[in-house]
């Protein structure tokens, strides 16, 4: 079903989702709206990967002014001045915020703007005090900017980072600050300011990050340290996750609080994060206990691209191609293979899973999604009209749309990424019963959480075995839901009827209107092989589902690539439905999970091409369609 008047769906969507700050906003123009609110959960949104001055890569790549506490400020709606110079302002402020800063050079950071007299002559220092203090202008033109940040890093943090009072000193200083700032700033009920870091295994240009979240306060987490990969200089074994999960154990152990992990860029890891081996040997019962208990989450969508999945891997899917990053792992020093594509994607991470727990018992990859923006500004926005770019070095000014930066590859080949290739992506949607940290946390814990790359629009998805049109059209469709079945990132157990799903959409109020909800099913067939299937379930403006279960007439394009402006007299406001799997086995592992289409709307670059008044360089794309994915719902057989 579709609904083109929010006052004429009033009754139905009040019901579909308790109020959270950015929800019952979408409802402020209405006259006459029945206030249906369930006890169930409400919807939050937020960003728990944002690096500031803290960072290493974001203060030696221009960010001199915004640290935790403007971060957390620019998040709740306020002004701040980024370190363009520019004043910076959310249009709709989030519900709650990590500061994710590297673990692995804080501290480094944090000395370097607070050096000592012996420091400010140490020539190994000289040139990252310079580079901390005037950004890289302090880098001759005929030097490489990466390389030398590179090595100007590297040498701050071996010295200091030695194992000494003063270095301790750093690390400690530093992390404290994160938690003090996220002490102020933590508003339970109004906002959430969550505390953690980001551990950032890179074993050979490989990226293998997680971002950390504890679920407590000060009291407890300033009882420990975060794990970091500086060890692995002497350790090589320090880039495997399993010492970050010991670490995150030794915490749980000491403190009694709750932490977990969330791996993020999947898209420039070589194959590895999703990989059927780890990374000392065949997948083992014990090593996907660990990762199942440990990492719930994963960041499916940020500024580096967009990890859901792939045309290579997808090729019936025409939205498979969504701002991929695929030239190589982060440093592209490894150059992309086929063969390493199926370990560095969402779809095909979730299908390797089945398998796995049909090999060795436990799925170590059944997870809920999320999306952040991995902003190195300290602000996190996702928004196309105000995207501030990756960091200040390429934030909004005319140069940014044809801006690129060359690395060399395998081979000595030179590999160029262009800025224009980013992502103006994402948030981390929360169904939580308060705005709390241990509200959030939980819902993580239970895979009760969906990716946006950017919009706010409101997605509920239930699965079960019994729901009819009557619950599809309750009034507390959200309590229908959960009484007749478990919502996103739940399962569900053996049986011989196929099982049905409730659906529904609600546009980002500021937004676009969407195009359509489509079910994409991953499953194992009984032969061991891995099978991917997707679905349009609801579709606006009346087109026809067909028996293959897929619209064939695309929602169409009302962007107007001059003046970077759209109109929404196409797509729908909300769409709904009641979708059953036509081709279940119950003898089948399968997982199913929703996503959500924008009509077209412009990208960042078309903006910029507008606001600078240029033209868009050959090959960059004017036009987006923005999304939502939901975490899974499992059937085990």
């Amino acid at each position: 079903m579709v609904f083109k008047k929010l006052a004429g769906c009033s009754l139905i969507f009040f019901s579909l989702y308790s109020h959270g700050q950015a929800v019952s906003s979408a409802y402020s123009q209405s006259d006459k709206i029945l206030d249906v609110v369930t006890s169930q959960t409400q919807l939050l949104w937020g960003d728990t990967h944002v690096h500031t001055v803290l960072s290493g890569d974001s203060a030696l790549f221009g960010n001199k002014l915004v640290g935790p506490d403007e971060a957390y400020r620019f998040a709740k709606g306020e002004v701040v001045q980024a370190s363009l110079g520019k004043p910076a302002q959310l249009e709709t402020p989030l519900d709650f915020l990590l500061v994710s800063d590297h673990a692995e050079t804080m501290s480094a950071i944090w000395q370097l703007r607070h050096p000592t007299a012996e420091q400010q002559q140490e020539q190994r220092l000289q040139l990252a005090l310079n580079i901390v203090e005037r950004g890289l202008d302090a880098i001759p033109a005929n030097v490489s900017q990466i390389e030398t940040v590179n090595v100007a890093l590297s040498s701050a943090a071996m010295f200091l980072l030695d194992g000494s009072t003063a270095s301790n000193r750093a690390a400690n200083s530093a992390w404290q600050e994160i938690i003090a700032s996220a002490e102020r700033h933590n508003q339970p009920g109004e906002f959430t300011a969550l505390i953690g870091y980001e551990w950032s295994s890179t074993p050979n240009g490989d990226n293998l990050h997680r971002v950390v979240m504890y679920r407590d306060g000060a009291e407890k987490v300033s009882q420990t340290h975060p794990v970091s990969v500086i060890a692995a200089m002497m350790d090589p074994t320090a880039y495997h996750p399993e010492k970050l999960w010991n670490g995150l154990q030794d915490y749980e152990d000491k403190t009694g609080g709750q932490v977990l992990a969330i791996p993020h860029n999947s898209n420039l890891s070589s194959g590895l994060m999703f990989d059927v081996e780890t990374s000392t040997g065949p997948m083992s019962k014990a090593y996907a206990s660990t990762r199942k208990r440990w990492e719930p989450v994963v960041e499916i969508t940020q500024i580096k691209g967009d990890s859901e999945s792939h045309p290579f891997l997808s090729p019936g899917d025409e939205f498979a191609d969504y701002d991929n990053w695929d030239k190589g792992n982060i440093f592209n020093n490894r150059l992309y293979t086929n063969e390493m594509l199926a370990g560095s994607y969402v779809r095909e991470g979730l299908k390797r899973g089945l398998a796995i727990k049909a090999d060795v018992g436990v799925n170590p990859y059944q997870f809920g999604v999320i999306g952040s923006t991995d902003s190195h500004t300290g602000l996190a926005t996702a928004d196309h009209k105000n995207f501030w770019g990756k960091s200040p070095v390429v934030g909004p000014t005319a140069e940014r749309i044809s801006a690129d930066w060359s690395t060399e590859g395998e081979g000595g080949a030179l590999v160029t990424v262009k800025n224009s290739e980013s992502a103006a992506s994402g948030y981390a949607a929360v169904w939580a019963a308060e705005n709390t940290r241990a509200a959030i946390f939980d819902a993580f814990k239970r895979r009760e959480v969906y990716a946006s790359t950017g919009p706010r629009i409101a997605v509920r998805f239930f699965g079960g075995f019994g729901y009819t049109d009557d619950d599809l059209y309750d009034a507390d469709f959200a309590a229908a839901g959960y009484r007749g079945g478990v919502p996103m990132g739940g399962e569900l157990t053996a049986s011989m009827d196929a099982p049905v799903f409730m659906l529904s959409a609600l546009k980002d109020p500021k937004g676009a209107n969407l195009d359509r909800i489509q079910v994409i099913k991953g499953w194992q067939s009984v032969d061991g092989q891995l099978h991917e299937r997707i679905y349009d379930v609801a579709v606006s403006d009346n087109r026809r589902i067909k028996r293959n279960g897929r619209v064939r007439r695309l929602v169409g394009n009302t962007v107007n690539v001059k003046t970077a402006d759209f109109k929404n007299s196409i797509g729908e406001v909300a769409l709904a439905t009641r979708w059953t799997d036509p081709d279940f086995n119950p003898q089948q592992a399968a997982f199913y999970y929703a996503r959500v289409l924008e009509i077209p709307t412009p990208r960042w670059t078309t903006y910029d091409a507008v606001n600078f008044n240029q033209s868009l360089p050959n090959g960059v794309s004017a036009t987006t369609q923005e999304r939502a994915y939901t975490s899974a719902i499992w059937y085990q057989p």
